[in-house]
């Protein structure tokens, strides 16, 4: 699989690149945020490693920009501690993000678990007649990987549609966020970590553009149940 990875750390740069291409992965790098986002517009990569302080454009503009057009899966590489990074890059539609300094490893688990989920997506059948959810009027294409209401689609990245999907599988049912976090990400949850509440709450947003009823409650403590209505 093909890797696009911006920062403007030539040394990192070459250190991943040389270990992840050991690991099978083709990669790509740049060294400033308006190149990295015109070869992300025009290419298509598995992954995007993207770091937030770039010159010309920072990530977080980047992503921006690259989210009016393009879902291609987002990995921010944030500074360690700040946490303000991480919320916002999650916001603007960042499927997963790793604090800088990081252990190779840890990139690599991060990486194959969103890699392994387009594998699978590529792997798919022909989609079914029996292939769709449909949950208090919202409609899950799980061939197409898809979410729509009354025709309209979300606009959900791959991560926000994996929570969605494994919600609306499970209505009426708390999941909790270590399971979202396992299943989706690929990884067990962190104490203190974020990321699922910002990527339901986008999903929420996404939601509320169409329907103003709640659809997706959070149980405090637990993690969140899809409503299933009457």
């Amino acid at each position: 699989m093909k890797l696009l990875m911006i920062d403007d750390d030539t040394g990192l740069c070459e250190l991943l690149s040389e270990y992840l291409t050991a690991q099978g992965f083709e990669i790509q790098s740049v060294h400033d945020g308006a190149q990295g986002l015109k070869l992300a517009q025009t290419n298509d990569y598995a992954l995007i490693l993207l770091d937030v302080m770039l010159p010309t454009l920072d990530g977080f503009e980047v992503l921006k920009q690259l989210r009016q057009t393009k879902l291609t899966p987002v990995i921010m590489l944030t500074a360690k501690g700040e946490d303000f990074d991480r919320i916002f890059g999650l916001e603007l539609g960042a499927d997963d993000y790793i604090p800088k300094p990081f252990n190779h490893r840890e990139l690599l688990a991060r990486v194959k678990a969103i890699t392994r989920r387009i594998e699978h997506i590529n792997s798919l059948s022909v989609p079914t007649t029996n292939s769709k959810l449909i949950v208090n009027g919202i409609t899950v294409n799980l061939a197409a990987r898809e979410a729509s209401i009354n025709n309209s689609t979300l606009t959900l990245t791959g991560t926000e549609y994996e929570i969605l999907a494994l919600l609306c599988k499970n209505a009426g049912e708390v999941v909790s966020k270590e399971q979202i976090s396992e299943e989706v990400l690929g990884r067990r949850l962190a104490s203190f970590d974020r990321s699922i509440d910002m990527h339901v709450s986008n999903i929420r947003k996404k939601i509320a553009e169409h329907i103003q009823a709640e659809r997706i409650k959070t149980m405090r403590g637990t993690g969140y149940v899809f409503i299933q209505g009457e």
